[in-house]
């Protein structure tokens, strides 16, 4: 039976509904999320809202808090979903490095006949062009593929993401391009509903100080009060300060990732397009599609051939120069090597032919001629031995 693409999909990530919804390894932080969400919400409707209610008779103002508390509060659970439960912008894996990347690199080793063994190597920057200026982006030995601009790989989730700006535990998933406008709605959200629900707890207490008329007395009558406006105070340091923190890196055209790395090098940032277009970029842009279907079931792939650079291909690639060069130092060297035992057969040719006045073409005639010039002399040797024994006789 086919597999869908969420089953064997190799990053951290938790699926549901069949891959229709994608959350981070941790994702169990959301519960954490929702209750530091719903608590006080629940706390403040039962205990202030339902008292301003009497206080604030006329034009019903008192179920129109109530109403406001429940629809804003419903808008930033809806923008947590957004956030956390969908594909922030993670780029497809490949299955084998780029093959038109490849360049020959001179290895270490040595073959037996000295000759330097070319290796196949992946250089692991490499420069395109944003705005007009040149920017390195680097080779990912994970995912196997050279990262768009802007592109990290979240070590927590194990996928390369686009536009990445930081893995945000609160939600249990990576922030990247296509989550980052939900994830500032959320944020900027939750201060408003702090602010809200700080507001009217402090004027809850005010009704009090007017029946009462002194803090204390006040504050002993509704202590829900007094611990919904310390706690709205305490967490609008952090999530207005947050709120505060990304409107300046959408002024600027920056991520936290890259503000927090790059800070130190005072470099240009090319992706500047100017305060309001950036904010438009943001806010008012179409959202890419994703490019995973995770629902969807697995492809098979058809396995490609291995392609072996050619000499002439050799040439254009980074080390193939390198490689080329030697290949035809060796030739060259053979080449000298032969005319030079050329020439030393041809001097020993016309020596030979000065002594003994025979022309010789090759070496094998050379030895066939010799032994024939050694043959007589051991014949007359053996005839005067022989005549000498007759006449002793």
């Amino acid at each position: 039976m086919a597999k869908r693409v969420h089953q064997v999909w190799k990053g951290s990530n938790i699926f549901f509904l069949n891959g229709r919804l994608i959350f981070g390894p941790d994702a169990r932080s959301l519960i954490v999320t929702l209750l530091l969400i719903l608590v006080p919400v629940v706390i403040f409707c039962a205990f202030v809202v339902i008292n301003l209610v009497d206080e604030l008779p006329s034009y019903n103002a008192g179920y129109a808090i109530l109403a406001t508390t429940v629809i804003f509060t419903i808008y930033v659970l809806v923008l947590l979903l957004l956030t956390s439960a969908r594909d922030p912008g993670i780029v497809p894996r490949n299955s084998h490095p780029p093959e038109e990347e490849f360049c020959y690199e001179s290895s270490a080793s040595i073959e037996a006949g000295g000759r330097p063994t070319p290796s196949l190597q992946l250089p692991r920057t490499k420069e395109v062009t944003v705005n007009g200026l040149p920017v390195k982006v680097k080779y990912c030995d994970t995912c196997m593929l050279y990262r768009p601009p802007r592109c990290s790989h979240c070590s927590i989730c194990d996928n390369c993401v686009e536009r990445f700006d930081h893995h945000c535990p609160w939600v249990g998933q990576c922030i990247g391009k296509r989550n980052y406008r939900y994830f500032f709605l959320f944020v900027s959200s939750l201060a408003l509903l702090c602010i809200f629900v700080f507001s009217m707890s402090v004027v809850y207490v005010k009704f009090l100080f007017d029946d009462y008329g002194t803090v204390w007395k006040a504050m002993k009558e509704s202590p829900a009060s007094v611990v919904l406006m310390a706690y709205c105070f305490i967490a609008l340091w952090f999530v207005g300060g947050l709120t505060g923190f990304h409107l300046y890196l959408i002024g600027t055209n920056q991520t936290t990732y890259e503000n927090f790395r790059y800070r130190a090098d005072n470099r240009r940032n090319v992706y500047d397009r100017g305060c309001r277009n950036n904010f438009l970029e943001v806010f008012c842009t179409k959202i890419e599609p994703s490019r995973n279907n995770f629902h969807g079931y697995i492809q098979e792939e058809v396995p490609r051939p291995l392609k072996i650079p050619t000499r002439d291909a050799e040439a254009d690639d980074c080390g193939g120069s390198r490689r080329a060069k030697v290949e035809d130092d060796l030739e060259i060297g053979d080449d000298i090597l032969k005319l030079s035992q050329r020439r030393d057969f041809e001097g020993g040719d016309v020596r030979s032919r000065g002594i003994d006045s025979l022309p010789r073409k090759s070496p094998d005639v050379e030895l066939g001629l010799g032994l024939e010039l050694q043959e007589p002399a051991s014949l007359s040797g053996r005839h005067h031995s022989s005549l000498g024994r007759r006449n002793g006789s």
